[in-house]
């Protein structure tokens, strides 16, 4: 198991999004871009692929003690941390409220589907040419 391996377990564990990676390494002054962190999640064939370092995962590990506990004169409690940020995602991406979500639009016309014809066999209804003009 390298540290992509544990970086991952870790970011599927408390549920994290790269936005808020970068939040957790910025907390103990390490700078990097969400582009980076994107690239240690991927698969290792692909072309973007990197490697994470013992740096950034010794970074990420420090800056995710701070992030949940807090420090020694500002503490927190990890479960409140953990719930806020599970309250923060959104389940629907939309800034519409949901009754408009179950609205129909009414610019369209509703579907319809033709009528089959009355029993006639699907051979009977195919004209096979071949690319001969028929004379």
């Amino acid at each position: 198991m390298n540290n992509n391996d544990i970086f991952k377990k870790l970011r599927v564990a408390l549920q994290l999004r790269d936005d808020q990676i970068v939040e957790i390494l910025g907390l103990v002054d390490f700078r990097i871009s969400t582009a980076e962190t994107g690239a240690f999640f991927r698969n290792a064939d692909h072309p973007k692929y990197m490697e994470c370092g013992d740096q950034i995962l010794r970074n990420f590990l420090n800056g995710l003690v701070i992030y949940l506990r807090g420090t020694k004169e500002n503490p927190k409690v990890p479960m409140d941390v953990l719930k806020a940020n599970k309250a923060k995602i959104p389940l629907v991406k939309s800034d519409k409220p949901k009754t408009e979500l179950k609205k129909k639009p009414t610019g369209k016309p509703k579907f319809t589907p033709k009528k089959a014809t009355p029993n006639i066999p699907v051979v009977e209804k195919v004209k096979f040419k071949n690319g001969k003009k028929n004379t």
